[in-house]
């Protein structure tokens, strides 16, 4: 081991249970917790504990009345590479340097220490099954058990494996043989091979990543016709009046490629996006009853999240990169902590994906590095409506560009230029779509004014 990393180990990796919440410490006063770290690909917010009342996500509802339901989560970048890196090393993008699906942060940062190399560092068996950091990139270093060599991207097979995404499908027969059916499998046969020992065991699951693809009986559930479209859809890609040309991609990568969607054809996809997300859901409650089962829960730390948004017809996008607006970058966010009192309550506070490492290093007892760029929750996991002064940040890439916003309680602000000219604001208080924005008007200038220096101040510390 490096002298740096050595030295690193023994400033942090000293178990204290005084870092615990107290209710926590109560119950188990020398036991390590466990953490089930729950990632899925591409889902927004879309169930039902989130208030979506069409799709059918009884598993997570459930187990958002035992954690802290944080309302206004966001990831720091609307793709999986950037996002997940952001998130598992606990900096910015700004910071790691990566933007897009073909980097790994480790070739520029080697001696970084992600979120579950952390754990495995101070004794935990960490262990890796399904999607964790972006396909083909994982981090060997991370895991005990569960890694897979780095593979060589290449511009042309993210190209390529986007022609390839753009349909639905409803499996009839076989479906056990799907992806995410399996994902759980292999979970539950962790959870019974580690279960005596302290554990952070992380499950990715791929739905509703296009193609969208899931048992037939889930497709059932959805009723195409009644399936409303967003109040801003459109057949392809538009900025609204008043809103720099910038602000979308002209064209669609996920779904709808290179066409134009059809009313019809938006409430299918949309449908199927729904029946994805009751497949996933599915198959986190086959996993959270085998914890139950093995009876591990009252000792585990649960984390459920979606790694970024998805726009769903939304101003006529389908997909996630290049976006900063609000469905592109809000994420459900649950955090169950046995015995924790803000347990079962809605926290209104805007947060990012970058403040679970330091979060779940706190409630595992460690002091949290300094290092880290994201801000502890669990202040508000004991009391969700705790005040709070952080703002959540987000990037994007426009080709060469690099977008960046800033989201409060009450308001988004977009900058796509360091002038200060190709802007937005939007007050989500009276404008929850972003349907108008208020970047230009005088009453707002003193907003903008402030939320632009938040961002300089974000990135001059960079």
């Amino acid at each position: 081991m490096a002298r740096s990393n050595l030295a690193w180990l023994l400033g942090v990796c000293s178990f204290s249970v005084a870092a615990f919440p107290l209710e926590v410490r109560a119950q188990q006063p020398t036991k390590k917790p466990n953490f089930l770290f729950i990632a899925v690909d591409d889902l927004r917010p879309a169930l039902g504990c989130y208030g979506n009342p069409i799709v059918k996500t009884p598993n997570l509802d459930k187990l958002a009345k035992t954690s802290v339901l944080f309302r206004n989560a966001y990831c720091q970048f609307p793709l999986c590479n950037p996002s997940r890196t952001s998130m598992l090393t606990g900096k910015f993008p700004s910071t790691t340097k990566i933007t897009d699906n073909l980097k790994h942060f480790r070739d520029t940062f080697p001696d970084w220490v992600t979120l579950p190399e952390f754990f495995r560092l101070a004794g935990y068996v960490t262990v890796r099954v399904g999607k964790i950091f972006h396909g083909g990139l994982d981090d060997e270093k991370s895991w005990v058990e569960g890694a897979e060599p780095r593979k060589e991207r290449k511009p042309q097979d993210q190209k390529k494996y986007a022609q390839q995404s753009d349909r639905f499908v409803a499996v009839e027969e076989n479906a056990e043989s799907l992806l995410d059916t399996k994902t759980t499998e292999r979970a539950v046969a962790q959870l019974e091979k580690h279960k005596d020992k302290p554990f952070f065991l992380a499950v990715g699951y791929a739905r509703p990543h296009s193609p969208l693809i899931a048992p037939k009986k889930y497709f059932d559930l959805y009723d195409p016709t009644k399936i409303p479209l967003p109040v801003d859809f459109a057949a392809k890609p538009t900025v609204r009046p008043g809103v720099p040309e910038i602000a979308l991609p002209a064209r669609n990568s996920d779904l709808f490629i290179g066409r134009d969607a059809s009313e019809k054809e938006a409430c299918e996809y949309i449908a199927a996006y729904y029946a994805c997300v009751s497949y996933v859901d599915a198959e986190v409650g086959r996993l959270l009853d085998a914890l139950d089962r093995l009876g591990l829960r009252e000792n585990t730390i649960i984390v459920f999240f979606g790694d970024h948004g998805y726009h769903l017809g939304e101003k006529g996008k389908w997909s996630k990169h290049g976006s900063l607006y609000e469905v592109a970058l809000r994420v459900p966010l649950l955090i169950s902590v046995p015995g924790n009192k803000g347990s079962g309550m809605p926290c209104n506070r805007p947060v990012q994906l970058s403040d679970v490492y330091p979060t779940l290093v706190e409630l595992g007892g460690f002091p949290v590095p300094k290092s880290l760029e994201g801000k502890s929750l669990a202040p508000l996991l004991r009391e969700p409506a705790a005040s709070w002064h952080h703002a959540a940040f987000s990037l994007a890439q426009r080709g060469k560009v690099l977008g960046r916003t800033v989201r409060t309680e009450r308001f988004r602000y977009i900058e796509w230029d360091a002038e200060g000219k190709l802007v937005e604001l939007y007050d989500h208080v009276v404008d929850p779509h972003e349907m108008r924005n208020l970047a230009a008007e005088p009453t707002h200038a003193a907003t903008v004014g402030r939320l632009r220096q938040r961002l300089k101040e974000r990135h001059s510390t960079k």
